[in-house]
């Protein structure tokens, strides 16, 4: 048991010196902004908030192991992951319903990162196929994530206090189906 925690260490430092590196310490204002956005504009008591989580973050983790931004902040990826989503799934089916959180996270990553503040990434490939050494949205923000972590972290805290995850029967719902009740008022 020993031998594999220890050579999981690696593993994870590699990936955390990745994130470090790209200035990546900024995960609850994704995950805030997108569960409290798609709550408010959608609510369906249907949604898979999990793969909307996944979604959220995945921009941000994925470019950072290239060194700033890439592919996953670009609209061309979020729509093609729509695309294909909607192509290879049938119409009014719960895996279609489920999995249409993914693309929805990641759009919702790049309104929440600003990505379309850098034209030559957020069209990729329409304006080149350089990124230019796009630096990542978030390490050019600088001190202001500390600000915006700290929202994130506070949205986080109101959907778990109105969605009463602190109760063990809700908190195994919503890890087995990705549902959260949370009240309209």
């Amino acid at each position: 048991m020993e031998g594999r925690r220890a050579g999981r260490l690696p593993a994870l430092r590699a990936i955390a010196h990745h994130l470090t590196r790209a200035g990546l310490t900024v995960f609850f204002w994704f995950i805030g902004t997108a569960v409290v956005t798609v709550w408010f504009v959608f609510r369906d008591p249907r949604f898979d908030y999990r793969l909307l989580i996944v979604g959220a973050v995945l921009p941000a983790i994925v470019d950072a192991f290239f060194g700033g931004a890439r592919v996953l902040h670009s609209l061309t990826f979020s729509v093609v992951l729509l695309v294909v989503l909607m192509l290879a799934t049938p119409r009014g089916t719960t895996i279609r319903r489920t999995l249409l959180a993914l693309p929805i996270g990641t759009l919702l990553h790049l309104v929440f990162t600003g990505a379309w503040m850098n034209p030559q990434v957020f069209w990729w490939p329409f304006l080149g196929w350089s990124f230019e050494d796009a630096a990542h949205p978030v390490a050019e923000r600088g001190w202001w994530n500390v600000l915006l972590e700290l929202i994130g972290l506070g949205l986080c805290a109101w959907v778990f206090v109105r969605a009463e995850l602190a109760d063990p029967q809700r908190r195994r719902e919503f890890w087995r189906t990705g549902r959260l009740t949370l009240p309209i008022a």
